[in-house]
């Protein structure tokens, strides 16, 4: 071992569990790739949460899916201006009623296991996500689609049940990516395929850990030409700060994201490292649950968001990396408003929890979805704010597995267990109904979805189902605009902050880059000497 690595690893100890310095160590050896003098065409990528699962159809969170890019690919994808274009698909083609959609695939084009891709695969990955008897939690993202039909052997249509302005948008997104059909065959009626991956991507999967490491390799047979440009990539869960950053500095990381906030000068000092910051679309909220006392009262919602100083937040906990959210919506998609960062005013909260029938205050639980250290410095910073306006809340943080058998598989809102929930939302589609349906809507709290603030409004559900359906690009956005006010005045949430999307990385890998959804486009990456 050499002693680059012996110091990571001791930087690890210090910081965190045994389990991650084993999780280290693991993927470093297995690399075999940082000495400074080897031709380093093997990369090693840390990053700051664990994996859940490499079905991307069962998938919550934006970093797994991200990795999953390298073994899967879809019908679609978005471009550099996050504009939906063919990807497995060569061209799709719209019935004037806008009721189905024909995808002509692209020819030539094989699994990792040998078999073809064709329309008949295509049919069997939505089939399969489309049935509720495979309690997939992303159903609900295609649940408008009534059914696949194969045209021919590389000719697939979409039938939809009405009308849906985003559907091109959901067919780019990282969950609708194709899956080998035996593999599918295989693992039915197992979990086999959180852990198995087997896609058209650019790369193979070698070995997967969901604590551990996700290690892939180069598919010699990659339908493009001159793709993909490295070797390989062993991806790393590394959720300490210290530890993450130290890696990039040492070699034993190539690229890092999120960046501590607190080390972003240090870095940018250094000439062999390049960082990037860019607005991104990734919303931080804390989720009041609507289903129980007190938060079934507007008053003790709207009291919580006065109690909270977002600006000193930003600064806290992110050292300005990040800015007050001004809406429910980022400034980048259509129909966003900006009502401007809600209020902190102390004395407004304290007065709305006494006409509220809370004049002591009220004790809770603060649940936070992550165990990163900037999610403790934010979870920390609640804590103290809420105990001025008189809530004590006891905190917890969750790593994701434990998050989403806590939170998101439950039976309904009696089974709920938060109270107050420090949880983000990145949609990757810049279409409004992305962000609006699955984290507010009425029909989409756990199990089906994410309103895990179980937030349940009849009029803001009818505008955006009516706006689903409305063609005219006009009155859609109208009915989005009065969807956001509603729920900005019902507070279903703490709105909190917007934050940067950051990355660094070593000076010879190219083109590995950072996208506003907090994700990273690995598919041109390559290592320059």
């Amino acid at each position: 071992m050499t002693n680059r690595i012996k110091e990571a690893a001791q930087a690890v100890t210090r910081r965190s569990s045994t389990a991650l310095v084993c999780a280290a160590i693991g993927a470093f050896a297995l690399t075999g790739a940082f000495a400074a003098e080897a031709e380093a065409k093997e990369i090693t990528v840390a990053l700051s949460a664990a994996f859940t699962t490499l079905d991307s159809y069962d998938s919550p969170d934006t970093i797994t899916k991200a990795v999953g890019r390298a073994v899967y690919e879809g019908l679609m994808k978005f471009d550099e201006n996050m504009n939906p274009v063919p990807n497995l698909a060569e061209s799709v083609e719209m019935s004037p009623d806008g009721l189905r959609y024909v995808f002509k695939l692209r020819q030539n084009v094989r699994f990792h296991d040998g078999t073809p891709f064709d329309a008949e695969a295509v049919k069997i990955n939505f089939d399969r996500v489309l049935d509720p008897a495979n309690h997939l939690t992303r159903r609900a993202v295609y649940a408008f689609i009534d059914h696949v039909e194969v045209v021919d052997t590389h000719a697939v249509a979409f039938v939809l049940k009405h009308p849906h302005a985003g559907f091109l948008r959901r067919m780019a997104m990282n969950n609708a990516m194709i899956i080998c059909p035996k593999h599918i065959k295989e693992y039915a009626g197992t979990k086999g395929l959180a852990f198995h991956a087997c896609g058209t991507g650019p790369y193979k999967q070698v070995a997967f850990n969901p604590s551990e490491r996700f290690v892939v390799k180069k598919n010699p047979d990659y339908r493009i030409p001159g793709l993909p440009k490295l070797e390989g990539i062993t991806f790393v869960p590394v959720p300490e700060n210290a530890t993450r950053a130290a890696m990039l500095r040492t070699g034993e990381a190539d690229f890092i994201t999120t960046v501590p906030v607190e080390q972003m000068k240090t870095l940018e000092a250094d000439p062999n490292l390049v960082v990037t910051a860019i607005p991104s679309i990734m919303q931080k909220h804390l989720d009041l649950n609507n289903h129980f006392k007190p938060f079934t009262d507007k008053r003790v919602r709207q009291a919580i968001n006065y109690a909270i100083n977002k600006e000193a937040l930003a600064k806290v906990a992110y050292a300005g990396y990040a800015v007050p959210q001004y809406g429910i919506l980022a400034k980048n998609y259509p129909g966003a408003v900006n009502f401007g960062p809600w209020p902190y005013d102390p004395k407004k909260a304290r007065e709305l929890l006494k006409e509220a029938g809370y004049p002591q205050g009220f004790k809770t639980t603060l649940w936070a979805g992550y165990n990163d250290t900037t999610s403790s410095k934010v979870v920390q910073f609640l804590q103290q704010q809420l105990r001025q306006v008189g809530i004590q809340v006891e905190t917890k943080l969750l790593e994701p597995g434990v998050r989403s058998d806590l939170v998101l598989n439950v039976k309904g809102p009696e089974d709920s267990k938060t109270r107050l929930f420090y949880i983000g939302w990145s949609d990757g589609t810049l279409d409004p109904d992305q962000v609006l349906r699955p984290i507010l809507h009425s029909k989409q709290h756990p199990p089906v979805y994410m309103n895990t603030a179980y937030y349940a409004n009849p009029e803001f559900d009818r505008l955006i189902d009516a706006a689903l359906v409305e063609v005219d690009e006009a009155k859609r956005l109208k009915l989005y605009e009065d969807a956001q006010r509603i729920a900005w005045e019902d507070a279903p949430w703490a709105f909190l902050l917007f934050e940067m999307a950051t990355g660094a990385h070593t000076k010879h890998l190219k083109n590995f880059k950072m996208l506003v959804d907090q994700s990273f486009d690995f598919s041109e990456a390559e290592w320059v000497d």
